[in-house]
């Protein structure tokens, strides 16, 4: 082992320009008024989308050892807050993803999440834009709506959100050609996140901020679904792209407790058809909702690739004091 390994990813110099911007942050949100929360780490439930592996251990409590689960978003808890009536809220949370290494991820990492009751779609965009700016410290070029389906059939000339035989077998053709893989068996969510990740998002955000919008309605996740111009169901929800970059995720948060109950049970069904282990539901997120969650939308955005993007470094671990290399 060489004697350096002991050192930090990130320099003293970056260290204390990350602590500005986390300064800017919360600066940006308590001058409008949002509340900054914290919630645990750890949990009684994970995470059951089918994408998103949770970590988990086992822990002595009173109630004799107990399974806990590191959370992949502070989302369950702050929906719970939402629900006793806290208003809007802002937090600054550290999560966990297992499997998510490289220069864009790691498996513990900081992330940004606020929750906006009464905020339309649009208003949550803008307020993104305005804090990605606030963090750049200088003005974005643009910020432009870019529909899913659009982007598919310009890359593509394949509408993602057609049913049909024939719409399948051409995702499937375009997925084989860049998985250099058999696709056959693959459904179109597969082709889509994978045409999406390797030949789309590249090319994202390269001239100013690109937020996409109406996603196939089969990822919903948390949203709620809605009608799009051309009265095809999708996803009300969207994705922030700066510089090929993924940064954000937000939700028309879903509301409705039996609606989330089943969209829990496709996917711990989604990840058993994978040989993926059940993850059991999230009964006081389900009883929260029951009570009632009030109506408006939702954001994570990822803090540490931010920070890359502000600081122009080529990875992640150049900006965190330890990464998983490093730790």
């Amino acid at each position: 082992m060489s004697a350096a390994d002991w050192r930090p990813g990130a320099t003293i110099e970056v260290l204390h320009a990350r602590a500005a911007i986390m300064r800017r942050i919360r600066d940006f949100f308590h001058a409008r008024d949002v509340l900054e929360v914290e919630t645990p780490v750890l949990g009684h439930a994970g995470s059951s989308d089918v994408h998103l592996d949770s970590l988990s251990l086992s822990a002595r409590t009173p109630a004799g050892d107990t399974r806990l689960w590191l959370q992949t978003s502070p989302e369950y808890h702050m929906k719970r807050l939402l629900a006793a009536g806290s208003g809007p809220i802002f937090q600054l949370s550290r999560v966990f993803r297992d499997g998510e290494a490289g220069r864009r991820h790691n498996i513990e990492f900081t992330m940004l999440e606020w929750y906006r009751p009464g905020f339309a779609l649009e208003e949550l965009i803008q307020e993104v834009a305005d804090l990605i700016e606030t963090v750049l410290a200088s003005p974005l070029p643009q910020v432009r709506l870019r529909r899913y389906r659009e982007l598919f059939t310009t890359h593509f000339s394949v509408d993602p959100l057609q049913e049909s035989p024939e719409m399948l077998a051409a995702l499937r053709d375009h997925a084989a050609r860049h998985a250099g893989a058999d696709t056959t068996s693959w459904s179109r969510d597969d082709c889509c996140d994978l045409l999406m990740s390797l030949v789309i998002e590249p090319t994202l955000g390269r001239d100013g901020l690109d937020v996409v919008v109406d996603y196939p309605a089969s990822q919903a996740a948390l949203a709620r679904k809605r009608r799009d111009r051309d009265g095809t169901l999708v996803a009300s929800r969207f994705e922030v792209y700066l510089e090929g970059i993924e940064l954000a995720n937000g939700f028309d948060e879903l509301t409705d407790a039996d609606e989330q109950q089943a969209r829990f049970e496709k996917d711990n069904q989604q990840r058993l058809a994978l040989g993926k282990p059940c993850i059991s539901t999230d009964q006081k997120l389900i009883d929260a909702l029951h009570s009632g969650m009030p109506a408006g939308c939702g954001v994570a955005l990822g803090i540490d690739r931010l920070i890359m993007l502000a600081l122009e470094r080529e990875d992640i671990d150049s900006v965190m004091a330890f990464s998983l290399e490093k730790c």
